[in-house]
């Protein structure tokens, strides 16, 4: 070995030396790592005793430190460990109709705007915001077994591209803003959220809004999870939970009983009916089995996920505030499984979200997905009146005229006119009834209270002879119920009558309060409505001039106090529904009174008793269910002699 390779050797030697040495951590590096090392201890220790899971250090003694926190969190999330600290940015992507805010944190929906709704106090209409609002996947490290919640991850956005190459990241920064093109709005804006490990395992969230649309395309892509994760029975998890705030002003019969989980199932034999976890109370319900969507409804607005082939199994659950001062209705949640095949290098989920407003014409739009049901418009034929009859209506009349006020009116006229065939019938029949009125209190008098069964035949026989249908007035009534409760169902939940403004009513689906009381009067409340007030009054009078016009009110004792406690009664209900309710049902009465006014000249009585004479001339040929009246009265007076 020459002298020149020796010189070179102790060289080496002296910079390995020299640079340990000048290297060495001091007493204060030192000291901090022990205190790491200790932290980090005692946290395990903690999680040991109190039984939490490791991964949650925010559950453990807030006297550990943030680097120790940060430290433990990385060892336990394996793979995922580089994910677990990051900056959190947002993207905004953006259409006509809302603003949908995606965090790099979770790489999930961070907040929903609808641009065309404010809320009752006239903020802006965010469904939901901020860190209380969870929504990831759920699996297992594949090396430790530690529980892997994507929620608390932190994604790499980009703008665009695919699994394995994620396009042009978003520019470093706290927030950018992806909006649609006015020149070419048709094409939808799109962001993706890409969380990668080492390994070459990858998670991401395909995100894509289009033009006018309340609907969210997205998509879960995996790509060699199983490298590094596992899940239990084949089946990932997926987490999602939100607080949902208050958009309304207080009322008894307002968004509070209008706050539910919604959910639809898929049978073997189809898909099922729509179903929910009930109102204004705290719930949960296990589905075992598909469920093709779950909607987190409020009263005129709703977040929904679908999954048209089924999540495979659902956990669903619902806890209401009961503090009235919260800017929260409730706490929703919901625990949904994805198949997952370990052995597929990539598994796929073509999913989507709505968030919207529930209005009929919009959510129709998707029949097959049914979500409609959303908007409780009464069941059966009510249910029908409501979609076939009310609606298209009013919204043609909505494209012309501005005012619903003007609107309701019009279509309380529209009803009336429709009905009124068999209004005219009604009360063509109440006049004949009048007319007989006489001989029928003959009858009576004549068989007295003993002799009910041949009262009643005597009776029955006079209205066949006079050509009299006892159900005449009653028939018409069967046609004018559906209408009634249809509507009834129809102006609480209707969307377009939120925040509008009619007379003194400064909206149409709340009360119209124009007195506010110093105390809450029973079943009645704090406020004086004035349209339910008018409803009373041209309830009663209706129903004054109804009984003078047949002569009922003395027909039954004690009928006349019964007659009016019907409004007394609607005073008490409506006082907390919607003004617009109340509105029609007024508008609806004096029409109604009208009619009564103009058909009781219209109807001449001596034609109708000259009519009767004229009917009770021909011979009536007896119907069958009149000859087995008498063969029962035969029977019974037998029976009574027999005795």
């Amino acid at each position: 070995m020459d002298k020149n390779t020796l010189r070179a050797f102790a060289l080496i030697f002296l910079i390995l030396v020299g640079s340990q040495y000048l290297m060495k951590p001091s007493e204060e590096e030192l000291a901090q790592a022990q205190r790491q090392q200790d932290s980090i201890a005692a946290l395990e220790s903690q999680a040991a005793i109190k039984g939490v899971d490791i991964s949650k250090t925010e559950e453990l003694s807030p006297v550990v430190s943030d680097s120790a926190r940060i430290a433990l969190a990385k060892s336990q999330m394996a793979s995922f460990g580089d994910a677990v600290v990051g900056p959190e940015q947002f993207v905004i992507l953006e259409n006509n109709l809302m603003k949908v805010k995606l965090s790099t944190k979770g790489g999930r929906v961070y907040s929903v705007e609808l641009k065309d709704y404010k809320r009752y106090n006239g903020e802006p209409l965010v469904l939901f915001d901020g860190d209380v609002n969870r929504f990831g996947l759920r699996f297992n490290a594949l090396q430790n077994g530690a529980p892997i919640e994507t929620n608390q991850l932190f994604f790499t956005p980009s703008t665009s591209g695919t699994l394995t190459a994620s396009g042009p990241e978003v520019p470093k920064g706290k927030q950018s803003n992806i909006k649609f093109n006015e020149k070419n709005p048709g094409t939808p804006v799109e962001a993706n959220m890409t969380l990668r490990t080492p390994e070459g395992a990858v998670v991401q969230y395909q995100y894509e809004l289009p033009y006018n649309s309340y609907f969210i395309n997205f998509k879960i892509a995996t790509h060699n999870l199983s490298k590094v994760a596992t899940v239990r029975n084949g089946l990932m998890q997926l987490d999602w939970s939100s607080h949902i705030p208050r958009q309304e002003s207080r009322s008894k019969y307002g968004e509070d009983s209008h706050t539910t989980v919604m959910y639809r199932e898929i049978l073997k034999k189809g898909r099922g009916d729509v179903d929910d976890l009930g109102v204004s109370q705290d719930s949960q319900e296990k589905i075992e089995g598909k469920t093709e969507w779950v909607a987190f409804k409020q009263l005129f607005f709703s977040s929904i996920l679908v999954d048209k082939k089924g999540f495979s199994n659902s956990d669903l659950s619902i806890k209401t505030e009961v503090n009235d001062s919260t800017a929260y209705l409730a706490r929703m949640t919901a625990a949904l499984e994805l198949p997952f095949d370990g052995a597929k290098m990539n598994n796929n989920y073509d999913l989507s979200f709505y968030f919207g407003p529930n209005k009929y014409s919009i959510l129709n739009q998707n029949s097959d997905l049914e979500f409609d049901h959303l908007i409780q418009l009464g069941w059966g034929i009510f249910g029908w009146v409501n979609k076939y009859i009310v609606i298209p209506v009013f919204n043609f009349l909505s494209k012309y005229i501005g005012s619903y006020g003007i609107i309701i009116l019009l279509l309380t006229i529209f009803i009336k006119m429709l009905i009124f065939p068999f209004t005219f019938k009604s009360y063509k029949s109440q006049a004949k009834m009048k007319a007989l009125k006489p001989e029928i209190d003959e009858i009576q008098q004549k068989y007295g209270k003993e002799k009910a069964m041949e009262s009643q035949q005597a009776t029955m026989a006079l209205y066949k002879k006079a050509g009299v249908n006892p159900m005449g007035g009653c028939i018409p009534m069967l046609f004018q119920m559906p209408i009634v409760i249809a509507m009834f169902r129809f102006f609480p939940v209707s969307i377009e009558l939120r925040q509008q403004p009619f007379l003194w009513a400064h909206d149409l689906s709340t009360y119209d309060s124009i007195v506010s009381l110093p105390f809450a009067i029973p079943f009645y409340g704090d406020h004086v409505s004035l349209f339910c007030l008018l409803m009373t009054v041209t309830n009663i009078l209706y129903m004054k001039y109804n009984s003078e016009m047949t002569g009922s009110s003395n027909a039954i004792p004690g009928m006349k106090g019964m007659m009016y406690m019907m409004p007394v009664m609607f005073l008490f209900m409506f006082n907390n529904y919607a003004s617009g309710l109340s509105y029609y049902y007024f508008l609806s009465l004096l029409i109604t009174f009208i009619q009564m006014f103009l058909v009781k000249r219209m109807i001449n009585e001596d034609d109708i008793r000259a009519q009767i004479a004229k009917n009770k001339k021909k011979k009536v040929k007896k119907s069958k269910w009149q000859t087995r009246m008498e063969e029962m009265a035969r029977q019974q007076q037998v029976a009574k002699k027999s005795k």
